[in-house]
């Protein structure tokens, strides 16, 4: 289980949002009592769904918000993508996350549970470009972002993540946490989507997490690091309370 100072009882389900490609099946959770509360959309490594992103699902909840991570796989019918992981990861395009994203945003707008306006999103690994290409498409609505250990947000494509960048809105706040030491994000790539956020004024923290590997933040990996993840928790939680309820209480 990942670690949660909170004891708050929770409501959970898992409930299928309708896209363009199909019945997306997602995986949500907020407090028991009180609310609406405000989004944070949890976006999926490239191993897929599983318990241990649900606990992350719960430890947002825990905190005041009304959590949800879908399945990015649902148009191959998989959650666990097993030997096609990195065909998989190819094949998931920012455009697609973009659509899947926006029907995600119909079906939180039509849920009591829900508040309006601002959203937040995180993601890790392969999903660190998808929530850059996520709050550039939707910059109205996503007021804080975090990107763990993100690859890809700079290629050379049309699609590209970062040529989103300049659509960000200045009251949006986004944090980057790359792994000091990862094979899967050269220094060159943090140079280009570092420039692009000075050059287009963006709020933001872009930094290397000192001691840290590719994975620092999931407590099923070798490469988990206690301190670190304890951290990315703490600067998720007050990007969030800061950007999505200000002027209250943090929990």
């Amino acid at each position: 289980m990942v670690e949660s100072n909170q004891s708050l009882p929770l409501q959970e389900a898992f409930e299928d949002v309708s896209t363009a490609d199909g019945n997306m099946e997602c995986f949500w959770a907020h407090p028991a009592e009180g609310g609406p509360f405000p989004p944070v959309v949890l976006y999926m490594d490239a191993p897929g769904v599983r318990e241990e992103l649900y606990d992350f699902v719960r430890r947002i909840a825990a905190q005041g918000y009304f959590a949800v991570i879908p399945n990015l796989y649902y148009r191959y019918g998989v959650k666990d993508p097993g030997a096609r992981m990195m065909d998989m990861l190819y094949a998931h395009t920012n455009p697609m996350i973009i659509e899947d994203t926006r029907s995600l945003i119909t079906w939180l707008d039509g849920r009591e549970q829900t508040l309006p306006g601002a959203m937040g999103c995180i993601g890790y690994c392969m999903s660190g470009k998808f929530v850059l290409a996520v709050t550039g498409a939707f910059p109205e609505r996503f007021k804080a972002m975090l990107s763990l250990y993100g690859v890809s947000h700079v290629t050379n494509k049309d699609d590209s993540a970062h040529l989103l960048i300049p659509n960000i809105m200045p009251d949006c706040s986004l944090y980057f946490g790359f792994a000091e030491h990862d094979p899967y994000v050269p220094d060159a790539e943090i140079d280009v989507l570092s420039a692009s956020l000075r050059q287009h004024r963006v709020d933001c923290v872009v930094e290397k997490v000192p001691g840290t590997g590719h994975g620092f933040a999931f407590p099923e990996r070798m490469a988990y690091h206690h301190e670190a993840a304890e951290r990315h928790w703490d600067i998720a939680f007050e990007l969030f309370d800061r950007k999505l309820r200000p002027g209250q209480p943090a929990k």
